[in-house]
């Protein structure tokens, strides 16, 4: 049986990563949670998992991250032949039309605005939960 796919949280708000962990877990999901709080941290998985270490299911990118910006990993991420097909999930507090578009034209293949409040975070992550990780099918 092959191990479930995680998920890769790439979030520097410690409260924000404690509320996604929280909801998730609430939710019992099954995937494990990867924590990258900065952009550099995200990118640093690159070599792991073309090492063969198992690709996310999505990965739930902030933008406003510190040392590399959310857009940059994002770029990094779709223009790397064996990494551009795990889905982007853009989650982060900008409500910027720029922002919103740049995502999109980087190959993001969803923009959600964070919810304030943990209620409608529940509904958040469980709206990942049953597309991403239980209907979405990857191509790889």
């Amino acid at each position: 049986m092959r191990a479930c796919p995680p998920i890769l949280l790439v979030e520097d708000n410690p409260q924000d990563v404690d509320l996604t962990l929280r909801a998730f877990q609430r939710r019992k999901l099954t995937n494990p949670i990867l924590v990258a709080r900065d952009g550099e941290e995200a990118l640093a998985w690159i070599p792991r998992w073309e090492a063969g270490e198992i690709l996310p299911v999505v990965i739930l990118l902030d933008l406003r991250l510190p040392r590399i910006d959310g857009l940059t990993v994002l770029r990094t991420l779709k223009t790397h032949t064996a990494l551009r097909r795990i889905p982007v999930v853009v989650l982060t507090t900008s409500k910027e039309d720029h922002d919103i578009q740049s995502a999109y034209d980087l190959g993001a293949n969803s923009y959600i605005v964070k919810p304030i409040d943990f209620n409608n975070f529940m509904d958040v992550a469980q709206q990942i939960e049953l597309y991403w990780c239980a209907l979405n099918k990857t191509g790889r």
